[in-house]
């Protein structure tokens, strides 16, 4: 029988959702590097470095069995991270419903659906998951009602389901600020970092992602807050 142990735990099958760019694919290049094996799922992967499938998180059901398929194709897993995000800022009046349900979508219910098609390979693996919420999971700001509601609801979700399985899995939150990526590409000047903004480097944010995940056996990092030493909005 497995027992506790203070030595790291090697990484294994790690499947990354929005692992194609961004955080996500920082991710993917971090797993790599640790010796890990990562699976890139995402909508557009055509020239991926790494294994990739396409899919789109917001189809729930089909996700699903995409997951499934990949559990079979791989040979099981031992580790998903959920790094899929978007976001559309406007006030709540601005911004059609259809547009704000989709962040909803991609952010949260993507999460549950992915998390949820992966638990039985995890189980056997005794795997961890690590759910992507944001410093706007934590805090409230204008603007920002689609996108605060789904990560402050990863929050929720990540901590029912360390409840719901702990000793069974590891359940890991992390919480980045501002990153260096795609993800402020094409908004407007008012909702856009400026020049001087104190952005993360992703490849930081995913080093903390490889911590959680190679942590000992016994040992779980529940929550974990990643930002840039000057972020302002921290604490």
């Amino acid at each position: 029988m497995p027992t506790a142990t203070t030595s790291p735990t090697p990484l294994g099958r790690t499947l990354i959702t929005g692992g194609a760019s961004g955080l996500g694919l920082a991710v993917a290049d971090a797993v790599a590097a640790a010796g890990g094996t990562p699976i890139v799922l995402d909508l557009a992967v055509e020239g991926s470095a790494h294994t990739a499938y396409q899919g789109d998180v917001t189809d729930t059901r089909g996700v699903e069995a995409l997951v499934a398929r990949i559990v079979e194709e791989q040979g099981g897993l031992d580790a998903v991270v959920t790094a899929a995000g978007i976001d559309k800022p406007g006030r709540l009046d601005e911004i059609p419903g259809d547009v704000w349900e989709r962040v909803i979508a991609v952010n949260l219910l993507g999460t549950a659906a992915v998390v949820r098609a992966a638990l039985p390979a995890l189980y056997e693996t005794h795997g961890r998951v690590v759910t992507v919420s944001s410093s706007l999971g934590v805090r409230a700001v204008s603007d920002a009602t689609a996108y605060s509601a789904s990560k402050f609801g990863v929050i929720g979700f990540a901590r029912a389901l360390a409840a719901e399985t702990r000793g069974q899995i590891g359940v890991t939150t992390l919480i980045p600020a501002g990153m260096k990526t795609r993800f402020f590409d094409g908004r407007t000047a008012q909702y856009a970092p400026g020049e001087d903004a104190n952005l993360n480097d992703p490849a930081n944010v995913a080093a903390a992602v490889v911590f959680a995940l190679s942590s000992p056996r016994g040992s779980e990092v529940r929550e974990i807050s990643v930002m840039h030493e000057e972020e302002p909005s921290w604490p």
